[in-house]
């Protein structure tokens, strides 16, 4: 299967590359000068030369303040990407698959599962709500695979994107990272931050996504977790897991400046029972997501 991943070069589509590369797929991952996903010929050219099975659009705009101040740039960078790849799709009859995010609720309805309507309550997740919509109502063949809470490595890059937000992505990493040099970590824990979640491994992700591909499964996915849990909850999961100092964990108030991009939401629980069904397969537990983890993590720090 030839599949098209944009965004390959960012921490979720990174390990979208790696996991369907290791799964026999041929791969193509254009840097965004190779490819602007915002230019609607440009991506009709691209896809009709090379004609991807498969297209899995991860490429986002990452600038959650200047998501507000240049909404035109925004609405381009996600919703007419969006369109782009899937006319592109359907041009040629391939799959799109959108990588979305449990952002698309508001806060006050977890666990959502699939069918539960998006009420987006800042820009982030109004943009993708959007896009899940070109998605479900423009595509041939499309398929909204909603990730949450995404934990793992960077697959082109070392060390990580962050090491704390509003959200959970790359948390424990940022936590063990910390902890394993000896320096303590502080947990936000506010309820205007995302407190409850539904974490996942980018890898596992991945491979839901594979599998969705392989059956032809379109709709909307929940591509998490088994379980959910709560931001000091997983820190104290993780460092067990890893065998680390809990004494070195503390629990504070966040940093105010993350509150720059709009409201946040604090429970995004997702249920993930139908994509589990719909796929085949059951939907990795917590404490697979943290040993996943740590194997990435332990290959990464072994020397080359």
């Amino acid at each position: 299967m030839r599949i098209l991943v944009t965004g390959a070069g960012g921490f979720v589509g990174s390990n979208l590359a790696f996991v369907l590369g290791e799964q026999g797929a041929e791969v193509l991952t254009p840097t965004r000068a190779e490819l602007d996903v915002t230019d609607a010929g440009a991506v009709g050219r691209w896809v009709a030369d090379r004609r991807p099975d498969a297209i899995v659009h991860a490429a986002i705009w990452n600038e959650p303040a200047r998501l507000l101040t240049d909404r035109r740039l925004a609405w381009a960078g996600y919703v007419g990407a969006t369109r782009a790849v899937v006319d592109a799709a359907n041009a040629t009859g391939a799959h799109v698959v959108l990588i979305s995010t449990d952002w698309v609720f508001d806060g006050t309805q977890g666990p959502a599962d699939e069918d539960e309507p998006p009420n987006p309550i800042n820009a982030y997740g109004f943009l993708k709500a959007a896009s899940e919509l070109v998605v479900t109502q423009r595509a041939q063949r499309g398929t909204v695979a909603r990730v949450a809470a995404v934990q793992g490595v960077h697959r082109t890059r070392p060390g990580g994107p962050r090491e704390q937000d509003a959200g959970f992505g790359y948390f424990v990493a940022s936590v063990v990272e910390a902890l394993r040099a000896g320096r303590p970590f502080t947990i936000w824990d506010d309820p205007r931050i995302n407190r409850l979640a539904t974490p996942v491994l980018a890898s596992h992700a991945a491979g839901l996504v594979w599998r969705a591909l392989e059956r032809g499964v379109t709709g909307t996915l929940h591509c998490v977790g088994a379980e959910h849990v709560d931001r000091v909850g997983l820190a104290r999961r993780a460092v067990a897991a890893f065998g680390l100092d809990e004494g070195l964990l503390e629990v504070g108030p966040p940093d105010e400046a993350v509150f720059g991009g709009g409201a946040i939401p604090c429970d995004t629980r997702l249920d993930g029972a139908r994509t589990a069904a719909a796929l085949g397969v059951g939907l990795p537990s917590l404490d697979a997501t943290l040993d996943g983890l740590r194997a990435e993590l332990e290959q990464q720090w072994s020397p080359a």
